[in-house]
């Protein structure tokens, strides 16, 4: 049998034995994650966090095969019904693992808020389109495989447990990436012990459980989500980033739109930018980090002040700063986009409300969009119940939502001499957190 072993600093190493697997890994569209940071513009805060969509996909791929490696051994189906894992799942399961990612876009879900696109749906459609080399090796296999890798995807495969495995709030998309963010953010928090929960998986008929031996990993998992997003997710200055790579983009679209922007860069950036938008399936492929950070370069010596200046802010990390704002504080905003104006910075240009908010974890909630499915644990009569019923720990998270609203401005404000005592005023408001002057060497 033909293996091939992948390297790997995270999970040691990936094994591929499934030549539909290699020749996915070999496609445009699959090495195009290689030119895509996993973690956006992090980077920047986390010197170390450099890996690739390309890695992570490696990685999700890696630790599906190892959950079905671990139920095709201690839990496949005996009877047509009895809930066990069915081995013949495996292959349609690896693939949607691999590809699960393939259609984010350069700079991840910063670039998914400014052009209002859905990875999710690029990913369908990458699958799914006959114009793409991985639907052209999907189809060599079996003309149904594309559908039904796309329907993983989007989460109507008639199969629960495939889903699940892919897409929950214990899979192994959320799996790798807190292992991964973890070791090349350099943060901690993101560990917890992986094996110890692929040993506890329990199939049923609807989807995945856990013995009650695993709760302890499975507590681990979640404290370690939740720190990874209040240390790393939702960093301040990474947020901070992500607002001048907004107003750059936002810059450079508005002068294309008026005709003061006539050389974009790449082809591609120029059809992404006509209203309505030209762009198509085979232009989006082309898009990547490497696509922006060229554009940026020209971009900075461009005759609009504004765009060369938001340009080489964001090349040469030139940092916002930010203040923490409450509801009962938000009236304030507008009086410090005037202290902003003042000191000669249009405010529509260098400042931005940033909201970053999510659960460590919540039970089903069907008036949720994202469909979270809920942890259960399998007692060893096979009845099962919600973790948060039986981890005290998991309780006092749960539903406990965490993040903050920010606003950010440029951090040379509070160096104007003319503003300056004015400034310090409202940010010292008994409800307006002070400015957080150590942020930018975090």
């Amino acid at each position: 049998m033909y293996e091939k072993i992948f390297r790997d600093p995270v999970l040691n190493e990936v094994r591929v034995t499934d030549p539909v697997i290699l020749a996915l890994i070999g496609t445009r569209e699959f090495q195009r994650l290689r030119r895509i940071k996993q973690l956006g513009v992090a980077s920047m805060v986390f010197h170390g966090a450099e890996h690739s969509r390309f890695s992570h996909s490696l990685g999700v791929y890696e630790l599906a095969r190892r959950f079905e490696r671990y139920l095709s051994e201690f839990h496949a189906t005996k009877t047509a019904g009895d809930g066990g894992w069915d081995p013949t799942e495996r292959q349609v399961l690896l693939i949607a693992a691999l590809l699960h990612d393939i259609g984010h876009g350069p700079y991840s879900h910063t670039f998914e808020h400014i052009f209002k696109t859905d990875h999710e749906a690029y990913t369908r459609k990458i699958i799914l389109s006959s114009e793409t080399e991985v639907n052209q090796v999907l189809r060599q296999v079996a003309p149904s495989l594309p559908h039904r890798v796309a329907q993983v995807i989007e989460k109507t495969y008639p199969n629960p447990q495939v889903v699940q495995l892919i897409s929950s709030q214990i899979d192994a998309d959320r799996m790798d990436y807190l292992l991964r963010d973890a070791y090349y953010s350099g943060a901690t928090y993101g560990e917890y012990d992986i094996t110890r929960i692929i040993n506890a998986m329990q199939p049923y008929p609807g989807g995945i459980a856990f013995a009650e031996k695993g709760m302890q990993a499975i507590e681990d998992y979640i404290v370690s989500r939740y720190q990874m997003y209040t240390q790393v997710y939702f960093h301040p200055v990474s947020r901070g980033i992500e607002v001048l790579l907004q107003r750059a983009l936002a810059r450079a679209k508005a002068l294309f739109t008026a005709g003061a922007l006539t050389e974009v860069g790449s082809p591609v950036l120029q059809k992404l930018f006509q209203v309505p938008s030209t762009l198509t399936l085979k232009d989006y492929i082309d898009l990547d980090d490497v696509v922006l950070v060229a554009a940026f370069s020209r971009w900075q010596y461009h005759a609009d002040p504004i765009l060369a200046d938001l340009s080489q802010r964001f090349l040469n990390r030139q940092l916002l700063t930010s203040v923490i704002v409450q509801p009962e504080t938000q009236a304030l905003v507008p009086k410090l986009q005037a202290l902003i104006a003042a000191a000669g910075f249009d405010p529509a240009h260098y400042t931005g409300l940033n909201n970053s908010f999510d659960l460590p974890y919540n039970d089903d909630d069907p008036n949720d969009y994202r469909m979270r499915t809920q942890i259960e644990l399998m007692r060893a009569d096979h009845s099962r119940y919600l973790l948060s019923e039986g981890s005290p720990l998991v309780t006092a998270l749960m539903g406990r939502k965490f993040g903050d609203t920010r606003f950010f401005f440029p951090r040379e404000i509070l160096e104007e001499p003319s503003v300056q005592t004015e400034f310090q005023q409202y940010i010292a408001h008994d409800k307006l957190v002070k400015v957080d002057l150590e942020q930018a060497n975090d």
